[in-house]
């Protein structure tokens, strides 16, 4: 057992010198990608959105918000733009919709069932109820005749109970039934 547990101890370490190792690697990676989202938000602000400069006086500084007001109108028309855009789009949408409902039809169908039907009954539903047909399937079947069996006959010649158990008893009715049976 000393060498089986030697072993399970080297191959314990190495998982975790291993965990450790993969733990470190995606530790830098994680940090690798922070840095980079940041140089692009940095990079996207500098772009998009210029350092501002505040003037010293206040003409100036009012004639910086009269810029800042009207940069505002115009994004508040796109965005007024837009809506609009989606608002129709929904619209024809919600219409098309509505005609294909009504080229389909005006009812969803609903999911089959099995349904016991007899003949008749299918027949009728799918003729309607001006046809009259009738499916007697047994009508067309043959009469066979039943052959009458060994013990049917023994219980009909036997009739009254009573009068069998008379002859079968004593000695000359156990006789008779011997004789009978062979």
């Amino acid at each position: 057992m000393g060498d089986d547990e030697k072993r399970n101890r080297a191959i314990t370490a190495r998982r975790q010198h291993l965990k450790s190792v993969m733990l470190q690697i995606a530790a830098t990676e994680l940090e690798k990608e922070e840095s980079r989202r940041e140089a692009e938000k940095e990079n996207y602000l500098a772009e998009h959105c210029p350092p501002l400069h505040i003037p010293g006086s206040m003409a100036e500084v009012q004639e910086l918000c009269k810029q800042l007001h009207a940069k505002i109108d115009v994004a508040e028309e796109e965005r007024y733009d837009m809506e609009v855009k989606v608002q129709k789009s929904g619209k024809e949408l919600e219409d098309m919709n509505q005609k294909l409902f009504d080229l389909r039809g005006k009812f969803k169908r609903p999911p089959l069932r099995r349904v016991r039907m007899s003949a008749d009954a299918m027949l009728k539903a799918l003729l309607g109820s001006k046809h009259k047909v009738c499916m007697d399937l047994r009508a067309n079947l043959k009469q066979v005749k039943k052959e009458d069996t060994e013990k049917e006959r023994d219980l009909r010649d036997v009739g009254d109970w009573r009068k069998n158990i008379e002859e079968k008893s004593g000695m000359e009715g156990r006789k008779k039934m011997f004789e009978s049976e062979s």
